[in-house]
């Protein structure tokens, strides 16, 4: 009771400085920070509150004279001028403005011990170029008044209504550590889900509440709202629910990640509009199995070189395109365009995959992942033998390209390795394994017989 009595007279004091004339200095003086921001920011209040919380620790703050944006006769938005039409009818108002100040320091002091009070000090706000209504402070006067000489908790504002009401009267007073500290009564008697659902709607404390879970370092609170995207069925609500979520203060990471999401899924949109009704020979010979929509970035880009391979970078449907925006690495793009090309037998994309040329202007075969891989790749996808001996022989490893020939039985490929590795006894049971009169059986006799080979057994 101490501490509300204590508040209360402190906040009459404030308002009665107010009442009266002030110095022509006092006028042009204008209340900072340390840091250099204007003391009822934004940022100044938030993190006051966080420094409160986490020291306990109270700051004092310089002043610095500021050159006046409006002069003080033509200034049609004093705080005190209008204070002074109606001296009486004011101090009835402001009172609820210094009720809820003390009131919300009650709150903290009584409700958990581990918050330091730091309801905002009454103080003249900077004109902004708006007139100040005392309308503003009419809603939370009349429901606070009883608090006048009491602690009092929030625990009275049970239903959301009236939660929310809370909420918008103190947004209305235009507070920042009001504010603040009403969204933390909010942020525990509410379920994450309601809340952000809520703040949606309301800009102000969205901000305040955003960089108060900033400077808490509650960044996990944020990527909770952002799984909220699982439970909307809609694809269009869900893009403009992810779209909302770009705005949040995530980490690099996660920021980049949720633009990543919103991106995609406003892609994966567009492609299944446009295929839903595209007449393609592709789409008749290979009708789709499912809709693309909200596929991971890799089956969207397996999807792209299956449908939609060799169109123009400039389309959204492009591999070349979807490589690009979501910055897919060359390995990555190389599995999966092989995977899909192979999957259609298109042969000549798949070494088109592959081709590059030197400085000379010749066509040489290079691959990021290891042609052994590119080997399995196209077994699985019933390759052709001529088609595997061919990648088979580009292995670099010897025990790679032996081991891979034997498995995928590219006779040719085993025959050579043996004869280069002078392997005779090799040749003679690898002979054995082929049916006679076949071109690989006579082209394994005829080296057996080549007295011009120095076989090393």
């Amino acid at each position: 009771m101490l501490c509300c009595y204590s508040q209360l007279k402190e906040s009459k004091r404030a308002v009665n400085s107010i009442l009266v004339d002030e110095d022509e200095d006092e006028d042009d003086v204008e209340r900072v920070s340390w840091s250099g921001e204007p003391v009822g920011s934004i940022s100044w209040s938030v993190k006051e509150t966080a420094s409160s919380i986490r020291s306990g620790s109270e700051q004092s703050f310089p002043k610095i004279d500021t050159t006046p944006s409006l002069s003080k006769q033509g200034s049609g938005y004093s705080l005190s001028s209008l204070f002074k039409v109606q001296v009486t009818e004011a101090f009835r108002k402001i009172q609820a403005y210094c009720i809820l100040s003390v009131f919300i320091h009650c709150f903290l002091a009584f409700s958990d011990t581990s918050f330091r009070t730091y309801a905002p000090e009454l103080r003249k706000p900077k004109s902004d170029g708006k007139v100040i209504h005392m309308d503003m402070f009419t809603s939370a006067f009349k429901h606070l008044g009883s608090i006048l000489l009491q602690p009092f908790s929030l625990e009275k504002f049970r239903s959301l209504q009236d939660k929310l009401l809370l909420l918008d009267e103190a947004v209305a007073v235009y507070d920042g550590n009001v504010i603040t500290a009403v969204l933390i009564f909010l942020k525990k008697s509410l379920s994450k889900e309601i809340l952000f659902r809520e703040l949606m709607a309301r800009d102000v404390a969205l901000r305040h509440y955003v960089h108060y879970l900033k400077e808490m370092g509650e960044q996990k609170l944020l990527l909770m709202h952002y799984k909220e995207h699982l439970n909307i069925k809609d694809e269009g609500r869900r893009r403009d629910f992810l779209k909302s979520c770009l705005s949040l203060p995530f980490s690099q990471d996660d920021a980049t990640h949720v633009q990543d999401h919103y991106t995609l899924l406003e892609r994966q949109i567009i492609i299944e509009a446009s295929d839903k009704k595209a007449d393609a020979e592709i789409f008749k010979k290979f009708p789709r199995k499912a809709s693309i929509l909200n596929m991971p970035i890799i089956t969207t880009l397996y999807y792209s070189c299956f449908y939609h391979y060799g169109e123009s970078e400039g389309t959204f449907s492009s591999p070349s395109n979807i490589r690009k925006t979501f910055r897919i690495s060359e390995k990555q793009y190389i599995l999966t365009a092989l995977g899909a090309r192979a999957k259609l037998k298109s042969w000549f994309d798949v070494d088109s995959l592959f081709n590059t040329k030197n400085w000379l202007g010749y066509t040489k075969k290079k691959s990021p992942i290891g042609f052994h891989r590119v080997v399995d790749i196209l077994h699985k996808n019933s390759a052709p033998v001529q088609v595997l001996q061919e990648y088979v022989n580009l292995i670099d490893d010897p025990d790679l390209k032996l081991s891979g020939a034997l498995k995928y039985k590219c006779h040719d490929v085993v025959i050579n390795t043996y004869r280069d590795l002078k392997d005779r006894q090799q040749l003679i049971v690898y002979r054995e394994k082929l049916e006679r009169d076949s071109p690989e059986y006579r082209k394994i006799q005829e080296l057996l017989n080549n007295v011009q080979i120095r076989w090393k057994n």
